[in-house]
């Protein structure tokens, strides 16, 4: 078995190819990023450079390692990716005889866009942070009051993303840009809140709920337990969204209890390698679901807490990629 991950130099790319690393499937594992000195490049003997998802170029060189590695399944590891991936899937299974592991566009639009996700959720009987576009954030926050979080509709890892107090706060957030939505600021990072769900054909087979606490806008400790409800809450949201293969939810609990769901990654998440810890390897999973035709099986999840640290990846002199 032969798998292609992007993004090697990407905190997800690297989560993936740690889950292939350690799985029983042993794959080859091809890694490709644009920068040379991406430390997931240097995991494998096999790995490309390629140009920036943005540049033109991008999926011709993507095409021409496909055709050269004739990977098994490709996934990608970053969110620069996800629609270009999505829009190529059918076409690139059919011509390279490998299996993309992606949602299709409209998931990958709804969770690319923080405020097409606030609408999913409300238009689907959802508890969600209430949320509005600039210009309606007077009903909102007749509605909720304050305090309120300006964030770009587009984004990650919390960049961007500033907590407001009054309206004179909120009216200099938004005066820094465009693309921005307003929402109500749930609960606490206290009870902030990670999942993963892995569906195929309109039914979610296996999930994991974490609590997390944030650095940076990434998780760096990870509290493991069964969470039964909230399992099976976001269980029903990807069932309803449609995605196909993983998805990422990020919620926070609110007063009463609901699981208010602030960002969908139609993708694996950053605490992939965590999830494989507790002993629920996605990656494996889905790969022995859509090559070896194996179901899936909603594994027991071992409580636990997950402390994030950093490592060294060490390249000798002259062996650096160019």
């Amino acid at each position: 078995m032969k798998v292609l991950v992007t993004g090697a130099g990407a905190l997800v790319g690297q989560g993936i190819i740690r889950s292939l690393m350690e799985s029983s499937l042993s794959p080859v594992i091809v890694a490709a990023d644009p920068s040379p000195l991406s430390a997931g490049l240097y995991w494998t003997r096999h790995r490309h450079l390629v140009p920036m998802a943005s540049d033109p170029a991008y999926v011709q060189a993507l095409e021409n390692i496909l055709d050269d590695e004739r990977p098994d399944a490709i996934i990608p590891g970053t969110d620069f990716e996800l629609l270009l991936f999505a829009d190529n899937r059918a076409r690139w299974e059919r011509r390279f005889g490998t299996r993309v592991v992606v949602s299709d566009p409209n998931v990958v639009r709804i969770a690319n866009d923080k405020y097409l996700t606030y609408c999913f959720f409300r238009d689907h009987g959802f508890a969600t942070p209430d949320s509005c576009l600039p210009g309606d954030e007077s009903a909102l926050i007749e509605r909720v009051g304050f305090p309120l979080v300006v964030k770009p509709r587009v984004g990650a890892r919390s960049v961007g993303v500033v907590k407001v107090q009054t309206r004179i706060e909120l009216a200099r957030a938004l005066a820094t840009g465009d693309g921005l939505m307003i929402q109500e600021c749930v609960a606490t990072e206290r009870a902030e809140y990670t999942a993963g769900t892995l569906t195929f054909e309109g039914r979610c087979e296996a999930s994991i709920v974490m609590r997390r606490d944030l650095r940076d806008g990434n998780t760096y400790r990870a509290y493991v337990e069964a969470f039964p409800g909230l399992n099976l809450e976001v269980r029903h949201m990807a069932e309803a969204l449609g995605s196909h293969g993983p998805t990422n939810f990020q919620f926070r609990l609110d007063a009463q209890g609901r699981a208010k769901v602030f960002e969908i990654n139609g993708r694996f998440s950053g605490t992939t390698p965590f999830r494989m810890r507790a002993g629920f390897n996605e990656v494996e999973m889905v790969l022995r679901r859509i090559l070896c035709g194996e179901p899936i099986t909603q594994p027991a999840i071992r409580p636990m807490t997950i402390l994030r640290h950093f490592t060294e990846t060490v390249v000798p002199t002259g062996e650096e990629l160019s």
